[in-house]
C-alpha cells in the first residue's frame, strides 16, 4: 500500500482546512440570521400588529429548514476534523472499513472520506458498517 507523499498531505489538509471554514463561516451566519433575531425582526415588521399565522409558519419553516443545513454542515466539520486526525496519526486515506487505500480521485473530490467508493457504496446499500 503506497502512502501519500508529505507534499500530497500537506495539499489534502489545505483543502479540509479551507472547507472547514467555509463552512463554519456559513454556520455562524445561518446562526446569526436564525438564533439572534426574534420572530418579528425576522419577518421585517416593526409595527405592533400581529403577525399573520401563515407568516409565522413560513418564516418558522424557514428557520428549521436553515437550523437544518446548518446542522449538516456542522456534521461535514466533524469529518473533517476526523480527517484532519488522521492525517496527523498518518493513515489519512485508508479506507475504515477494508484497511485498503482510497482512490486519490475520491479524495479530491471528499478530501474527509473515510471509506473506499466500494465500502460506501456497500454502507448505503446496507450491506456493511463502518466500525
Amino acid at each position: 500500500m503506497k502512502k501519500h507523499t508529505k507534499k500530497g498531505l500537506k495539499v489534502f489538509k489545505e483543502s479540509l482546512l479551507k472547507i472547514k471554514a467555509k463552512l463554519s463561516e456559513q454556520i455562524s451566519n445561518v446562526e446569526k440570521e436564525n438564533l439572534r433575531t426574534s420572530q418579528k425582526d425576522a419577518s421585517g415588521d416593526l409595527s405592533s400588529y400581529t403577525i399573520h399565522m401563515a407568516d409565522v409558519a413560513t418564516d418558522n419553516y424557514d428557520r428549521e429548514f436553515s437550523l437544518s443545513m446548518a446542522s449538516g454542515e456542522q456534521g461535514v466539520v466533524y469529518e473533517i476534523d476526523e480527517a484532519l486526525k488522521r492525517i496527523a496519526e498518518g493513515n489519512f486515506g485508508i479506507c475504515l472499513t477494508c484497511g485498503c487505500q482510497i482512490a486519490k480521485n475520491r479524495l479530491k473530490a471528499v478530501p474527509y472520506a473515510k471509506s473506499c467508493i466500494k465500502c460506501q457504496s456497500d454502507e448505503e446499500r446496507g450491506e456493511k458498517k463502518i466500525q
